[in-house]
């Protein structure tokens, strides 16, 4: 997705308002997740939102998605953001975010989702990745506790080992 940062989309300093962005991301994130499920996707979770760099007026704004991973009926989302500044033809990473989306049916409840099948390393480490972060999110909702956390559970169990 490609945006033009203008007037209305700033903030005293001529930055780029964070919840503008915001928007921008939860759109593109919305496109991917749907594509994936073929159906109405809802926003139910945003991770790790990294804020790295203004983006100012007149700057291109460049947001890719993609979905890491689905599991029963959800899926994260990656999104990747660069300000692109036209004069000086430049580009820099501005943001970094993980979306989690629920897929909905016909009936607006949440449906089954078809799984990613990773093919290349990259595609293999975001996909184990999203579990990870998965499980932190859960445990941190006290919806699971930390020992039925097989993902995380052994990268805690190795740090405090290191430690």
């Amino acid at each position: 997705m490609t945006e033009i940062v203008l007037p209305n989309d700033t903030n005293g300093l001529g930055n780029l308002m964070g919840g503008q962005l915001m928007h921008w991301m939860d759109l593109a994130a919305a496109v991917s997740a749907q594509r994936h499920a073929n159906t109405v996707c809802v926003t139910a979770a945003v991770d790790s939102v990294e804020f790295q760099s203004p983006i100012y007026q007149n700057e291109i704004v460049i947001i890719e998605s993609q979905v890491n991973r689905a599991f029963r009926t959800s899926m994260e989302v990656e999104l990747s953001v660069v300000a692109e500044n036209p004069r000086a033809q430049t580009r820099r990473p501005c943001n970094r975010a993980f979306f989690t989306f629920v897929a909905l049916g016909e009936d607006g409840k949440p449906t089954p989702v078809a799984p990613i099948h990773p093919e290349t390393d990259e595609e293999r480490q975001r996909y184990e990745n999203a579990a990870k972060r998965r499980e932190m999110r859960l445990v941190l909702a006290g919806r699971i506790q930390l020992k039925d956390a097989a993902h995380i559970k052994d990268d805690i169990l190795h740090a405090s080992a290191n430690d």
